[in-house]
């Protein structure tokens, strides 16, 4: 059973460690081992914690029944390399940054290690995590399990293919730009996108300067393989923190609602893959069994919500660029550079970016009013080739086209929860749900029974 540990779900290894079945020394060596057979193909762990992980075990092995355990005692997790975890370097993928140790574990790590949890890897990211794919000068290109020539989405790609391929139960990742929905969707695994200030967002370097961007839109999140998971990881990460200014102790769940559900299956700017609209079609199918009024829908303004993200993000990449330039490689600059011309800063005021971010706010929480929640494409599109991101010609298209319905959650803080629905042509195919704020209790709740009636479709053993 041992060797079969690593197929296990977060909770279920919590249960089977609970109940004696299992040790915890058990559960880390069989994904140790998993990591050995696997890593090698597709270069998602960076770093393996092994020592110290197993030296946790043990320490958890021999707990006493009578003493707290938490909700993911002696069950190891992963941790995104620009995620505080001490006794390892926040690289930020970045050679530079190669030997950056934390003083502290960020505050998702310390409440992860509160409940148990035993940090057993670092997983790979795009060099500042500013790529929708996984790849750096210092770890090297994260593979997609499922097609060697396609992305693994990012910028939390390393996490998404870990789990996807059974070398980790659950992982931490963060998103500005739907890193934690992208390897969701890429992967064929399930995310949580959190309110912005549900889970606190401390970084290492005490006083460095965050932008507004990173304020108003950049969020901690929980990578899985299944919905029970995310809810447990929810429940665990959320609440304030006395470092984060803007974290909120807000109530985890929220008064019944209308069972509406708004399906999106138009983009204002291409047309979906069959398989996609297909996936949100499914996903509507199985709420209206459950009782859901189900409609198809147009959200309120999606192509001025995709610009005003981009003004917002692109702002603030422009003021740090003379600082990134000399740091990150040619080609991740060049991209930063294309964007930069298709939304030239100096174009639109700031107090105007602002005021339409507040207005399409409004927007949005009066769409949510009519339907609480909404179901639409994680990605616009396929999982690209490699490097199509960075293309000089036409990378910008490309990472714009496939955000189309990521960028609602980070621009108007919104939560969500990517979630796999099957897979197509040998690619994995998947749904986003969104609620509108605070309400991550309506996106689980949903994607849990959608999950319950379509299942799981990893983990898996790389393609190749």
């Amino acid at each position: 059973m041992a060797n079969e540990l690593w197929r296990k779900s977060a909770h279920e290894l919590a249960a089977l460690i609970r109940g004696k079945q299992v040790s915890s020394r058990e559960v880390v060596t069989s994904h140790l081992e998993r990591i050995d057979a696997v890593n090698p193909r597709v270069n998602a762990i960076t770093v393996t914690l092994a020592e110290s992980a197993l030296a946790a075990a043990d320490r958890a092995d021999k707990a006493e029944a009578s003493q707290s355990q938490g909700a993911f005692h002696g069950v190891p997790f992963t941790i995104k390399e620009n995620i505080d975890c001490t006794g390892s370097a926040t690289t930020n993928g970045l050679p530079v940054f190669a030997n950056a140790m934390p003083g502290a574990d960020a505050p998702v790590v310390a409440r992860m290690k509160a409940a148990g949890g035993i940090p057993l890897a670092r997983t790979n990211l795009p060099e500042m995590g500013l790529r929708i794919t996984t790849d750096n000068p210092l770890r090297g290109r994260t593979n997609n399990p499922w097609d060697i020539t396609r992305t693994a989405g990012g910028s939390s790609g390393g996490e998404g293919v870990s789990l996807a391929t059974g070398m980790s139960p659950i992982g931490l990742g963060n998103d500005i730009g739907g890193s934690v929905r992208n390897p969701a969707y890429c992967c064929g695994i399930t995310s949580l996108k959190p309110t912005t200030g549900r889970i606190p967002l401390v970084m290492s370097i005490p006083g460095a300067p965050q932008s507004n961007a990173f304020r108003l839109m950049a969020v901690e999140g929980a990578l899985a393989r299944s919905v029970a998971d995310l809810n447990i990881a929810y429940r665990v990460l959320s609440g304030w923190h006395p470092q984060d200014p803007y974290s909120v102790p807000a109530a985890l769940e929220g008064p019944p609602v209308a069972k509406k559900v708004a399906l999106v299956t138009q983009m204002p700017n291409s047309t979906l893959p069959a398989a996609t609209v297909a996936a949100i079609h499914l996903a509507g199918e199985q709420l209206k069994a459950e009782g859901w009024q189900v409609e198809e829908v147009v959200p309120p303004e999606l192509a001025r919500v995709n610009e005003i993200w981009a003004r917002v993000l692109l702002s603030d990449v422009q003021n740090m660029l003379p600082l990134l330039t000399p740091i990150m490689s040619e080609s991740a600059v060049g991209m930063l550079q294309q964007l930069l011309q298709q939304f030239d800063p100096a174009a639109m005021n700031g107090t105007l970016v602002y005021t339409e971010r507040d207005r399409l706010a409004v927007a949005w929480s009066g769409f949510f009013q009519q339907y609480p929640l909404v179901i639409g494409p994680t990605w616009a599109d396929l999982p690209f080739l490699h490097d199509a991101d960075i293309d000089p010609d036409t990378g910008a298209e490309t990472t714009l086209r496939r955000l189309q319905f990521i960028t609602p959650g980070n621009l108007l803080g919104l939560p969500a929860v990517a979630l796999p629905m099957g897979v197509v042509d040998g690619l994995p195919t998947g749904v986003q749900i969104y609620a509108d704020r605070w309400r991550e209790d309506l996106c689980l709740s949903a994607a849990g029974l959608i999950e319950a009636r379509v299942g799981s479709i990893t983990p898996i053993d790389p393609m190749f």
